[in-house]
């Protein structure tokens, strides 16, 4: 039988398993044999049944995303056009939009906090753009074309004695 995901689990479905395993623990069933029954890792089991001895099956229950989890489809939308604006236009000197540029953000205009790496999945999700800006890169190309290097200037060996070695290390044979 093929093990599902997390991650393709609906919520409802996590809950569904975590319950599941709090009928079994009521059973008196060890977190191995629950572990095995429910295909999850003895780890998850060891959580749940902390929780559920601390708390009783409400405990596992899911609590929910809250309404602020997440952006909606329509805030998505229009956060993609505050991006599209430009940092600029939200006070920022330079035309980089970075993850906590983004994220703070996200949190004024939506009251909706998010972590970095949340930041980074969410713009992904959305299809943004990881590119430098356009002005950021005429400049870096501008400087390298005047930049100008020193020259390298490494002293000439002196030429070795006649029939002696040029290594500095291997002495002539004498």
């Amino acid at each position: 039988m093929k093990t599902r995901t997390r991650q393709s689990l609906s919520p409802v479905e996590l809950e569904r398993r975590r319950l599941q395993a709090a009928a079994l623990f009521e059973q008196g069933m060890r977190s191995v044999r629950v572990a095995e029954a429910l295909g999850v890792t003895r780890q998850a089991v060891s959580v749940w049944h902390r929780a559920w001895r601390e708390g009783g099956v409400e405990a596992l229950r899911s609590k929910g995303t809250g309404n602020n989890a997440y952006l909606s489809d329509e805030q998505k939308q229009e956060l993609y056009g505050l991006l599209k604006a430009g940092p600029t236009a939200f006070g920022w000197k330079d035309q980089r939009w970075t993850l906590a540029r983004v994220g703070a953000l996200i949190e004024e205009r939506f009251k909706v906090r998010y972590e970095i790496s949340g930041v980074w999945y969410l713009l992904d999700r959305m299809g943004w753009p990881w590119q430098v800006p356009k002005v950021r890169a005429e400049e870096a190309i501008a400087a390298r074309r005047t930049e100008t290097r020193p020259a390298v200037s490494h002293p000439r060996r002196s030429q070795p004695p006649e029939g002696g070695s040029a290594s500095r290390t291997r002495p002539t044979p004498g």
